[in-house]
C-alpha cells in the first residue's frame, strides 16, 4: 500500500480504528462505513475531535445489501477520490457480530471493488476445524448466539472457501492478541 490509494473500512463501528489508522498512513484515503447511524455519528465525531486530512466522512453501507458497491462508486467519483483506486478492504469484528449474509455480501463485493492484488483483510474471533481456539471464544460465541441466533464465531476455513469462490485468495493467518485472528486475501 505505498500509492496514494483508498482503504475501505466495512463496518467501522464507532471509529476508533479509523481514527488510529488514518494519521498513522498519511498516503492512504481511509473511507469508514456502518448501516448504523449511531455508530456513523460516532465515527464523525472522532473526526471533529482528532481532524485527518485523508480520513474520509464515513459513508452509510450494508454489506448483507446485494447493490452496495455501486455506493462505494458513487463515493469514489466525487472529490478527493476521483481516480484514487481502491487498495484494499479492512473488516474488522464483523463477520461474527452479523448474520451469515453478511459474510457472503462482503466477499461478493470485495471481489466487485478490489482491483488484481487487492488485499481483504479481516481480524476477529474464529473457529479451526470447526473447533474453538478457546474457552474464552466458546463462551463469547454462546453469548453472541443467545443475543441473536444468526450471529456467531465462524470457522475459518468456511471464511476462507467462500472468499475464494469470489476469486479472494487466502495469504495467511497471524494470531493475534485475545485469541483473535488477522487473516489476509488478495484478488
Amino acid at each position: 500500500l505505498s500509492q496514494q490509494r483508498l482503504v475501505l473500512e466495512i463496518s467501522s463501528g464507532t471509529g476508533e480504528h479509523a481514527i488510529f489508522f488514518a494519521p498513522q498512513l498519511p498516503h492512504l484515503y481511509w473511507l469508514p462505513s456502518d448501516p448504523d447511524p449511531t455508530a456513523l455519528e460516532s465515527i464523525r465525531a472522532w473526526q471533529q475531535e482528532q481532524p485527518t486530512q485523508t480520513l474520509l466522512p464515513p459513508i452509510s453501507l450494508d454489506v448483507s445489501q446485494p447493490h452496495w458497491p455501486e455506493q462505494v462508486h458513487l463515493q469514489m467519483a466525487q472529490p478527493p477520490l476521483i481516480d484514487v483506486p481502491i487498495s484494499a478492504i479492512v473488516n474488522v469484528n464483523m463477520i461474527h457480530i452479523s448474520p451469515w449474509r453478511a459474510t457472503l455480501g462482503l466477499m461478493a463485493g470485495a471481489e466487485a471493488l478490489l482491483p488484481i492484488s487487492g488485499i481483504l483483510y479481516l481480524y476477529g474471533p474464529y473457529k479451526q476445524g470447526g473447533v474453538h481456539t478457546s474457552p474464552s471464544n466458546e463462551s463469547f460465541d454462546d453469548m453472541l448466539r443467545s443475543r441473536n441466533p444468526e450471529w456467531g464465531v465462524r470457522d475459518l476455513e468456511e471464511v476462507i472457501a467462500v472468499a475464494e469462490k469470489h476469486h479472494l485468495s487466502w495469504n495467511k493467518t497471524i494470531e493475534m492478541p485475545a485469541n483473535n485472528l488477522s487473516v489476509m486475501f488478495t484478488k
